[in-house]
């Protein structure tokens, strides 16, 4: 089993940047893609990006293509969401999971451990 501890949310104003974090423990989380997905109040979970084992390949939604980059370290276990030109829409919780099957999956299903989720707050 995987555990997975998303980090580095906060509040930030319009226009800025953060940087989350998906650690895991358990297991070697170069065995797996990953993938960032976000919720929002009374929204539906949205996908955000995801990258496969090795980093070669990665996938973006719409709404972030161009200002998220997902990247991971696997010596260090972990796996990145840089987010910058933030918006008050990207306000959401975001989550990060884990899937033995190497693609990057923009739908939850092929994900088979997620996070608890850190929470992101983008004031205008």
């Amino acid at each position: 089993q995987v555990q997975l501890v998303e980090s580095g949310g906060g509040v930030v104003q319009a226009g800025g940047s953060l940087r989350l974090s998906c650690a895991a423990s358990g297991r070697t989380l170069s065995n797996y893609a990953v993938g960032w997905f976000r919720q929002a109040p009374g929204k539906e979970r949205e996908f955000v990006a995801a990258i496969t084992w090795s980093g070669a390949n990665t996938n973006y939604g719409d709404s972030v293509k161009g200002r998220f980059t997902i990247s991971r370290d696997n010596a260090k276990n972990t796996v990145y969401l840089q987010m910058n030109s933030l918006k008050p829409d990207d306000t959401a919780v975001y989550y990060c999971a884990v899937s033995i099957l190497n693609a990057a999956w923009s739908s939850p299903g092929p994900y088979n451990y997620w996070g608890q989720g850190t929470q992101v707050t983008v004031s205008s």
